[in-house]
């Protein structure tokens, strides 16, 4: 996984072949905001230019880059069945067992472990 930081944001970044063109897209919240360039120095202006844009506009609206600690998730009820009883051989309600695993591998994929 490619990414890029700036004032506490993420970025996925990937390069495409056919069109010659490196692009990415603000990672951790909840609108699509794109940006892209033809090098990375580029690419790393336009992200940055991207994400002071949409500070700059959530500031103006209030908005927020906060979570609240809910989400709704569809499994297979094998997997259901299987962290359910994993969790409860582990002493804790699926709901902690699930945090708990969700933390480490985010910390994992993010290097924040």
């Amino acid at each position: 996984m490619n990414t890029m930081t700036y004032k506490g944001y993420m970025a996925r970044v990937e390069y495409d072949d056919e069109d010659e063109i490196f692009f990415g897209r603000l990672a951790g919240i909840n609108d699509v905001i794109g940006f892209h360039g033809e090098t990375v120095a580029e690419l790393r202006g336009a992200f940055h230019e991207a994400a002071d844009g949409y500070i700059e506009a959530c500031a103006k609206i209030g908005k927020s880059k906060s979570y609240s600690g809910q989400f709704m998730v569809r499994v297979d009820p094998k997997v259901h069945a299987r962290a359910a009883l994993a969790a409860q051989l582990a002493g804790k309600s699926l709901a902690k067992w699930a945090e708990e695993r969700l933390r480490e591998d985010s910390d994992r994929e993010l290097g924040t472990a």
